[in-house]
């Protein structure tokens, strides 16, 4: 399995496109740290058909990303708002006009996304 932020990060951008039971199971096993036989007990279903699924929907929210890279999106505009403060406190510092060309350009740069 992926790492649990890796899953999260994808969950919340994606997980409301999964059916209503890919959901349930898959929050089940990822989030409630349930046990796939748990699962597949309180739902139902085999142990093994609990296990595809989340295979499943890992699958379908790694595809997700793979068209439309919103959580790299997110993560980039995190970096350069991170950038942007970091610059911003430079040039309180030193008033150095450079740090806001740089700045600006950082802003620009994020519109073009």
């Amino acid at each position: 399995m992926k790492p649990i932020i890796e899953q999260t990060m994808l969950y919340d951008f994606y997980g409301e496109l999964l059916t209503e039971r890919q959901r349930q199971i898959y929050e089940d096993v990822v989030f409630n740290d349930m046990s796939l036989g748990e699962v597949a007990q309180e739902r139902g279903i085999s142990r093994q058909g609990v296990h595809d699924l989340v295979k499943r929907c890992d699958r379908i929210l790694d595809g997700y990303e793979e068209k439309l890279r919103l959580v790299e999106k997110f993560r980039d505009t995190k970096t350069r708002v991170k950038e942007i403060k970091e610059l911003t406190g430079r040039y309180r510092a030193s008033r150095d006009e450079a740090l806001l060309a740089r700045i600006e350009q950082i802003a620009e740069d994020m519109m073009d996304l």
